[in-house]
């Protein structure tokens, strides 16, 4: 069953609960309902999420219900479980759940057989895992493996970067790298402090196709054979991906190949054998316990009503914002250094899953879906763009991602940290009248007109929305029921909006023209393209050609 999306009705339903909510400001809406933090709230696989600052009344709640009641998002979230084709242009399933069911689950998603084969894949993992800690699988020259190089792109990087630079102080394994980007920067600045002899690459490419990442594998294997010369490529190297020939071809032991199922979306395989550089880094047990923390939020949004599910309320909530208030972006602000690339990580998985512009039938869609999403840690992002979320003329709706103890041995700072987050969600919210601001600029000695000159810029509007989530520490567990919620999150509101979350179509034209122009560029011989790209491939050209 393809997702429709949510009736006109109940799009029509949402249209007149904005109407009447109007200008109310969410302290007015606190004034008028005692209990809204207790009604606004909810624990789920150990974190707190707090809804209450969000610009959102009791009809408005009412009207994102029905929404959701209208697109059969129950209905939807027990087909995925199911395994059914919810990927329903590319014919697949999408089950990375499978990924981090535990090997006794009952009714595991997609059904045994599947279920069979992911913990075949995570045993052979783990033994692969345990002799590399262990020293056991030595390099080329008998050293053990010190610095583990993982290179893919997108999916295949962005997962295990973000997990192990979170997890950073649990690593007791090799220390861990990551190369995505074709410059040849990033992968010169990574081998310019490793030694080949203990140097482990892990390629992660399902197809072992991807340009970018093939180009930066050769050049770390060139690096390698330098050094160690060709027999040693199969002691250095390691493969994530399906595709055996192109494997063995490159130089690496098939045995040494980790797979993955066409049912695992780039976006979602860090739970797969692409989390190889997570193992490798935490150890199996540091990896299972992400995977455990994952489980228990899928467990959660399966099992849980609608208006007791945490997926489904973070989904509706910024439909509120986005289709409803008409708020452009989301911001995600994590106070916890350690969580520095959550908001580049929630980038790809929101923004290339649900950055369609048709429905399910192939029509053009008739609501915005997924709004731009950026953020920054706090209090960083004090200090840069907090400035347009306070007084900017549109309100931003805000995620506060906060760990309640960080196990660094500084707890006056954490307490600092943990002040900041709050005190922030509260005045982007609470705001600052004009006459608080006389009362605040006349308790200070001014007067007269330069107190009223001053008065406009220091005016807050305030009602501006936030969401506050609260993790208990930063540990793997902790850290995979986060992800797991925002990929829950991410599939309901494509079931509400009526698309697809899970092709990825808007990726592929840049890299087929990318392809042809890089040909171009390699025989110096610009092609037919439009005038302004024509125009730059011939100022290219022809400056190399006058620098030869």
């Amino acid at each position: 069953m393809r997702p429709k999306g949510a009736s006109a009705a109940a799009w029509s339903q949402l249209g007149a609960a904005v109407e009447a909510l109007g200008q109310r400001r969410t302290p007015e809406l606190f004034a008028a309902e005692p209990d809204r933090v207790e009604r606004m709230s909810l624990e789920a696989a150990g974190l707190y999420l707090d809804f209450s600052k969000q610009r959102v009344d009791a009809a408005g709640l009412e009207a994102l219900w029905s929404l959701a009641q209208s697109a059969q998002v129950t209905d939807h979230l027990r087909q995925q479980f199911a395994g059914d084709a919810v990927n329903f242009t590319e014919d697949r399933a999408a089950l990375h759940m499978a990924l981090r069911a535990p090997r006794n689950a009952h009714q595991p998603p997609g059904g045994p057989a599947i279920a069979e084969a992911v913990h075949e894949v995570l045993d052979r993992m783990e033994a692969f895992v345990h002799r590399v800690r262990s020293g056991a699988w030595t390099g080329a020259t008998g050293e053990p493996i010190t610095d583990v190089v993982n290179i893919g792109i997108g999916g295949s990087d962005l997962g295990p970067r973000m997990v192990c630079e979170a997890l950073a102080e649990q690593v007791r394994g090799p220390r861990p790298h990551f190369v995505s980007n074709v410059d040849a920067t990033e992968l010169s600045r990574v081998l310019a402090g490793l030694r080949p002899a203990s140097t482990l690459f892990v390629v992660t490419s399902k197809s072992f196709g991807t340009a970018e990442t093939l180009a930066n594998a050769r050049s770390a294997r060139a690096w390698l054979v330098d050094a160690l010369g060709d027999a040693a490529v199969a002691k250095h190297f390691v493969a994530v991906s399906t595709a055996a020939e192109r494997v063995s071809d490159f130089g690496i032991d098939v045995d040494n190949m980790f797979g993955f199922w066409s049912w695992v979306g780039g976006r979602y395989s860090l739970w797969s054998a692409v989390g190889l550089s997570i193992a490798l880094s935490l150890g199996m047990d540091g990896f299972r316990a992400l995977l455990a923390g994952a489980h228990a939020m899928d467990a959660h949004v399966r099992d849980a009503p609608p208006e007791g599910n945490a997926a489904v309320w973070m989904a509706l909530i910024g439909i509120w914002n986005t289709n409803g208030l008409q708020l452009p972006s989301q911001v995600i602000v994590p106070y916890a250094q350690a969580l520095a690339r959550v908001p580049a990580y929630l980038q790809q998985l929101e923004m290339e899953s649900n950055g369609k512009t048709v429905n399910s039938d192939g029509v053009a869609v008739q609501q915005q879906t997924v709004p731009a999403l950026w953020g920054d840690v706090g209090t960083n992002g004090q200090h840069a763009f907090f400035q347009m979320l306070h007084q900017g003329p549109t309100a931003l709706p805000v995620d506060f991602i906060l760990p309640v103890s960080l196990d660094h041995g500084h707890p006056d700072q954490h307490r600092m940290l943990i002040a900041n987050c709050l005190a922030q969600s509260e005045a982007l919210m609470q705001g600052k009248s004009a006459g608080q601001v006389r009362e605040e600029l006349r308790s200070q000695g001014l007067s007269g007109q330069a107190l009223e000159d001053a008065v406009p810029h220091r005016v807050f509007e305030g009602g501006r929305p936030s969401t506050t989530i609260l993790m208990s520490c930063i540990d793997a567990r902790s850290l995979g029921a986060l992800l797991a919620l925002y990929e829950h999150k991410v599939f309901v509101q494509s079931v509400v909006w009526g698309i697809n979350a899970f092709d990825q179509w808007g990726v592929e034209l840049g890299k087929q023209l990318a392809s042809v122009i890089d040909d171009e560029l390699r025989l110096a011989v610009p092609g037919e393209h439009d005038p302004s790209t024509a125009a730059l491939l011939h100022r290219i050209v022809d400056g190399r050609t006058a620098e030869g």
